[in-house]
């Protein structure tokens, strides 16, 4: 199974809808399973063309760009998790799959849940999908930061692994806002916890740097950052764990890079 995150940092880049046109062109180039991306975002004042989505929707205009190439296979979960600060745009999270969804889900992680006035709102969304015959779910995060005072990260990780089915195999993926690199902070708890990281389990692998320097969210950063990533809740073989959209494996698309793996179930 191909896997892909990305924090897409949507509408909110230059040349977006180039960037996102060469997103498409990957996504067939490699002919990914399940693709999870976060930061997806959508203007307010948009029409709605689909439940909550709405027609500029980053994942509604990227799946049409797919379709514009031939590529009908893909459905989209996306779901709301707070307005951003200049009250333009709705920002949400999103799930890309070909496979079918058996179940879609969503929930906050946050003690607020407000999405509209608190943009440190976080929800999770979810969605089972069947491939090869068995059901696996996949969930889209975006989580905040470890020492943040009014949503720390301990709470919404606690809450998110309390709506865990552990009798299932599941994959959390995505934007954790977390270093890997830091000792008894946010990485380490997931990983005490029962979670298993793909980046290690991975017989062939890079540095996995997805973030350099500042970015939104990380304004005094000086350091290279590894904080999206694919947690398994069971140990699996994985080929390769590969940041990708960094300039060295295709071309930057976002603030973030994104991470691609392969993993045999």
């Amino acid at each position: 199974m191909k896997l892909l995150t990305l924090n897409c940092h949507s509408w909110q880049e230059e040349h977006q809808v180039d960037k996102i046109a060469y997103l498409a062109e990957t996504i067939i180039e490699n002919s990914y399973d399940v693709i999870t991306l976060q930061e997806v975002s959508q203007a307010i004042a948009e029409e709605v063309v689909d439940g909550k989505v709405k027609k500029n929707n980053y994942g509604n205009v990227l799946l049409q760009e797919l379709k514009k190439r031939g590529s009908n296979e893909y459905s989209m979960v996306w779901e709301l998790t707070h307005y951003i600060k200049n009250g333009t745009y709705e920002e949400g999270v999103a799930i890309l799959t070909k496979h079918p969804i058996l179940q879609q889900q969503s929930f906050f992680v946050s003690e607020s849940e407000d999405y509209v006035a608190n943009w440190r709102t976080r929800r999770i969304v979810g969605a089972t999908i069947q491939y090869e015959g068995k059901p696996y779910t996949f969930y889209s995060c975006h989580m905040g930061w470890w020492h943040d005072e009014i949503e720390p990260f301990k709470a919404q990780a606690d809450k998110l692994l309390q709506r865990m089915n552990w009798d299932e195999h599941f994959f959390l993926m995505g934007d954790f806002n977390n270093d890997s690199s830091l000792r008894g902070e946010g990485y380490e708890y997931l990983i005490n916890h029962g979670l298993h990281d793909t980046y290690h389990l991975a017989e062939e692998k890079d540095d996995g740097i997805t973030v350099k320097g500042k970015i939104a969210g990380w304004s005094n950063n000086k350091q290279d950052l590894r904080i999206d990533l694919i947690l398994s809740s069971k140990p699996v073989q994985v080929e390769f764990s590969k940041v990708i959209f960094n300039n060295v494996n295709k071309m930057v698309v976002s603030d973030h890079f994104g991470v691609e793996a392969i993993v045999h179930l």
